[in-house]
């Protein structure tokens, strides 16, 4: 019975000596899994990292020196032609016919105008909104049409003008709000794999739920939260990186500073 006893008592103390889990099992696990996910977390956030690159030096670039072309942009001279007036980088206007409008409100929304000219071309316009012009515009109605590099970018009839889609804005603030949110989201995965490479047995409260998730939200509410007004008040673009980052690196803290607490004491 001693023997009996004896294996017994040893079986249980080797078995949990062995690595089974018990109430600390957790913190037993082979780190191999938590450094794997701190590289591929490392290697994902070069995806967000170059879109702000790209948004930044590329796209808010050529989006602000198309806006000062169109601004700088003269009316073309009389009777020029089509290479002419490309060449000239000038503003024309060319008489057109209404040949059909959708005007299509809710989850997907349609504005666009078909036209055609007395050359037989005929095109479709496509607009952000319906005013204040598209709204009002039946089939057979006359239209005149300004053109940039090939395109029109205003419409007007009885001196009511709406600009088209295609018509270049000043609207970086937008630029600058994707650009700011790929970085913070850049940020975030690098540190959470570089901290699972540092310590893949203790990285909370760095963890996808809740923290993960609610600066994810975080992010992307003070991005667009800042950029959208930006854009309605015309406040320059770079404000919009001034105002969020701060603004999101201070919730970072307030929700690490929150949740540590409790990742400690689930330990």
């Amino acid at each position: 019975m001693t023997t009996a006893r004896a294996r017994a008592h040893g079986t249980g103390e080797g078995s949990q000596l062995g690595g089974l889990p018990g109430k600390d099992g957790a913190g037993r696990r082979p780190p191999g899994r938590a450094r794997f996910m701190g590289v591929l977390l490392i290697l994902l956030s070069l995806i967000p990292a170059a879109l702000c690159y790209v948004a930044f030096a590329a796209w808010l670039t050529a989006d602000r020196e198309l806006y000062r072309d169109y601004q700088a942009a003269e009316p073309c001279p009389a009777r020029a032609t089509v290479q002419v007036q490309v060449a000239n980088d000038c503003l024309s206007t060319r008489p057109f016919t209404v040949v059909k409008t959708v005007v299509k409100t809710g989850r997907n929304s349609t504005f666009e105008a078909t036209l055609k000219d007395e050359d037989a071309w005929r095109g479709v316009v496509s607009f952000g909104d319906a005013g204040p012009l598209l709204d009002q515009l039946e089939p057979g109605d006359r239209v005149t049409a300004t053109v940039w590099r090939r395109a029109i970018v205003v419409l007007s009839k009885d001196g009511v003008r709406q600009n088209s889609a295609g018509a270049p804005r000043d609207e970086l603030q937008m630029n600058a709000a994707v650009g700011t949110l790929a970085a913070l989201l850049a940020a975030q995965a690098f540190a959470f794999g570089a901290l699972r490479l540092a310590r893949p047995r203790g990285h909370e409260p760095l963890t996808w739920n809740p923290y993960g998730k609610r600066l994810l939200l975080t992010s992307i509410g003070v991005c667009f939260g800042v950029g959208l007004p930006a854009v309605w008040i015309g406040i320059p673009w770079w404000a919009v990186p001034a105002v969020a980052v701060p603004v999101v690196v201070c919730a970072a803290a307030l929700m690490h500073h929150h949740l540590r607490p409790r990742a400690a004491g689930g330990v």
